[in-house]
């Protein structure tokens, strides 16, 4: 298990990797200012997906952005 700093850590520098620090400020600013609960979205999201759709839509993601080794590991 990961301590919140680490999480926080990690999390801040994958925005950052992904979407530059103005980017990153931006989506921080934006979860902030509209409460946004990403469990609630998530479930209202995916469990109206069927298992095959998921897992289709999951490995066509994979095919487009396969893994580069950026990420940091915690």
């Amino acid at each position: 298990m990961y301590n919140t700093v680490e999480i926080m850590d990690a999390g801040l520098a994958c925005l950052v990797e992904n979407l530059g620090i103005v980017g990153a400020e931006q989506f921080i600013s934006v979860i902030k200012r509209e409460n946004f609960d990403y469990t609630t979205w998530q479930r209202s999201y995916f469990d109206k997906m069927d298992h095959g759709m998921f897992k289709t839509l999951a490995e066509e993601y994979a095919k487009k952005n396969p893994h580069k080794g950026k990420g940091k590991r915690i």
